[in-house]
């Protein structure tokens, strides 16, 4: 497939779409340019990197903390009621008069 393209007066090429297409690129994605030899270069996709956001990976861990924390008792072994029930302070039962 031979495509012509111009490059522009800041050094960029516009890859036609049907090419980018076909190679999977995108925009913002890294793009990789080998140098073959005079006058030739080949244009691959970018290796395909995850670079965690640090802010994203912060508020993750403290989701899980939270859970953790919020659901300590069924890591005890705890089922909801006997939890509930040793969280709830005793009621005392309303007396009996003999009159």
């Amino acid at each position: 497939m031979g495509k012509l393209t111009n490059l522009t007066s800041k050094g960029q090429l516009t890859i036609p779409k049907d090419v980018s297409d076909a190679l999977g690129l995108r925009p913002g994605k890294p793009v990789g340019l080998e140098l073959r030899g005079e006058g030739e270069a080949v244009i691959r996709r970018g290796p395909v990197r995850v670079v965690p956001d640090p802010a994203r990976v912060a508020a993750a861990i403290e989701r899980i903390r939270r859970v953790q924390r919020d659901y300590h008792h069924l890591a005890k072994g705890l089922d909801p009621d006997s939890y509930m029930a040793d969280l709830r302070e005793p009621v005392p039962l309303p007396r009996e008069t003999g009159e």
